[in-house]
């Protein structure tokens, strides 16, 4: 007999009940997590109500829009995460292979995903087919300790949060025009010197942004050409012709647009963060060490080398 809640359940738990409990736990619907593991919708509910009934506690608030965790079930996550590692070890270690299944939900930059984790992630789907891959890309909203995400790639470094930081690599940042405005700007002027050069800036939403205050210190006060708010449409208006921009190295030489400074002094670090209690998940681990030998092999190029 399993007893996780640490009280003595009315009867014994059996795995396949506490593997439901966490399929739940992660898509959040009764359709989805019966998807990920095979089965029934009724009987996914079947045996959620059998643990609920060996626990004694309700482990989901019911909604129609989906599951939500009670307080006693996130409780019990980081315990039934626990069973899971050992009834994988247990498996493995009986020669039996296992197919990872479940859903991972990683959050990162939209110009990484497009450029760089999507065109990777087929190889992870031929070496895991049963994991899905849930990529959410506004990153803005997103906290990995609250668990919006299992894992993050991402720019800025975390300052609190019981998480696991690895710094991976560097995103360089240059300044950047497309080749029919430099022709047109001439040769006459120097490096540095932009006051008569159109600018593409950012939206007021983005002030903050690293790469929207070297443009404001450049700008000195004039008006930009136009303003958007996001990497995709300033490397779309740079390659219009519409001005210089600052941008990630890899997306301004994918998009086919020139180099006119390539350190600016914004580079930012590019770091891996998991949920402490998630980080040896077999699932959440096989995506993790996939991202690193990718951000490896393309650490060159994203730094701007």
């Amino acid at each position: 007999m399993i007893s996780v809640s640490g009280k003595t359940p009315r009867r014994s738990i059996v795995w396949d009940d506490v593997r439901s409990f966490l399929a739940i736990a992660r898509n959040g619907t009764l359709t989805a997590a019966a998807a990920s593991l095979g089965v029934g919708i009724a009987t996914l509910s079947r045996r959620v109500d059998r643990l609920e009934d060996a626990l004694g506690v309700p482990l989901f608030v019911r909604q129609q829009s989906g599951y939500q965790l009670t307080e006693e079930g996130s409780e019990l996550l980081d315990r039934g995460e626990a069973l899971e590692q050992a009834a994988l070890a247990f498996e493995s270690a009986g020669g039996r292979e296992t197919q990872l299944t479940g859903r991972v939900r990683l959050a990162t930059a939209e110009n990484l995903a497009s450029g760089l984790i999507l065109p990777a992630l087929p190889e992870f789907r031929r070496l895991h087919p049963g994991l899905m891959v849930e990529v959410v890309t506004d990153i803005s909203t997103v906290n990995v300790h609250r668990r919006d995400a299992d894992l993050a790639v991402r720019m800025v470094k975390p300052e609190r949060g019981n998480v696991t930081i690895r710094r991976l690599g560097t995103l360089g940042y240059g300044l950047y025009a497309s080749p029919c405005y430099i022709e047109t700007r001439g040769s006459d002027l120097d490096r540095g010197a932009y006051e008569g050069d159109e600018i593409i800036a950012w939206g007021e939403a983005q002030s903050h942004l690293p790469a929207a205050q070297w443009v404001e210190r450049i700008l000195r006060g004039r008006q930009p050409t136009i303003t958007t708010t996001s990497l995709a449409t300033q490397a779309a208006a740079a390659e219009a012709g519409l001005g210089l921009a600052v941008l990630p190295h890899f997306l301004a030489r994918d998009a086919g647009l020139e180099c006119l400074e390539s350190d600016i002094g914004i580079d930012q670090p590019i770091y891996l963060v998991i949920q402490s209690d998630l980080a040896q998940s077999p699932r959440i681990r096989a995506l993790a060490d996939y991202l690193v030998e990718v951000v490896t092999e393309h650490r060159v190029r994203l730094r701007g080398g």
